[in-house]
């Protein structure tokens, strides 16, 4: 019977802070996926109407409270049509996350083979799309495709896009430091401001990057420039430099988040020159 009063004055001793550590943790969470997501406005806004309806009860604004509770209901579905693909991109992601799942980094040799098959291809003039998966399920990506679960080879990936084969307009997935399919059709992406010069591949890659975490390499046809897509930006027209050592961090399954940003504000300089996606 002591036995067990001990561990409940020890569980009421921890259970405050467990409490708040798991509070901590959802808050961080969610605050990270409305980040790639790009859907802080939405959350701005609802915190500007909750501030203002706090103001008008703390002083009693009688009028303002009352226009308030009135549209309430309408404004709340005014902001589930206006953010609808914001929100779709949310429970995409919550639905779509494998919390456990074997290491699917990319061993650093292969990753200068698809490099290296990107330099090849972009000074042929051939169009490339890769997709490297990360935390978020593709399976829905790679089911519109053709499995190939091939060892990854340079010489492979220029054989399938240097043709005009049955998979040289779609993109391949890497993922289990495999190529797991090929020939795969991705989403474009919905936004107005895109450079109307960008193609197909650009758009595709971008709107893989706005409704997943995985990172898209992608080779232009028409000019040549390899460019990246990760976190709902385009980044355009990077060096081979730059794009090894990007994919590298990114791709890295054991990096810490505080590391990404110190290494992410140190690039923006960098990259806010080449994330040009408005006319």
């Amino acid at each position: 019977m002591a036995w067990f009063q001990w561990l409940g004055s020890i569980y009421d001793f921890i259970r405050p802070v467990l409490d708040v550590a798991l509070l901590a943790f959802i808050l961080y969470k969610g605050y990270e996926l409305l980040e790639k997501t790009q859907a802080l406005p939405l959350v701005k806004g609802a915190g500007f109407l909750a501030l203002v309806y706090g103001i008008a009860f703390l002083f009693n604004l009688t009028t303002l409270r009352w226009v308030l509770t009135t549209i309430a209901p309408g404004l709340f579905i005014a902001i589930a049509i206006v953010f609808q693909p914001e929100l779709r991109k949310i429970f995409m992601r919550l639905g779509q996350t494998e919390f456990f799942r074997p290491n699917a980094a990319v061993q650093i040799g292969k990753l200068d083979a698809i490099i290296t098959a990107a330099e090849l291809l972009s000074q042929k003039r051939r169009g490339m799309l890769a997709v490297f998966q990360r935390k978020i399920n593709l399976k829905h990506i790679t089911d519109t495709g053709t499995r190939i679960n091939a060892e990854i080879s340079s010489g492979l990936i220029v054989a399938m896009y240097e043709f005009d084969g049955p998979l040289h307009d779609g993109a391949m997935v890497i993922q289990s430091a495999k190529i797991s399919a090929a020939g795969c059709f991705l989403p474009l992406s919905e936004r107005q401001d895109i450079r109307k010069n960008f193609g197909t591949r650009h758009r595709a890659s971008l709107g893989m990057a706005e409704q997943s975490d995985a990172v898209i390499l992608v080779v232009s046809e028409e000019t040549g420039a390899i460019s990246l897509a990760y976190d709902s930006k385009l980044y355009y027209d990077l060096s081979t430099a730059e794009v090894t050592r990007k994919l590298k961090e990114l791709l890295d399954k054991g990096s810490r988040k505080e590391s990404s940003l110190l290494s992410n504000q140190k690039d923006s300089s960098e990259n806010e020159e080449r994330e040009v996606l408005v006319d």
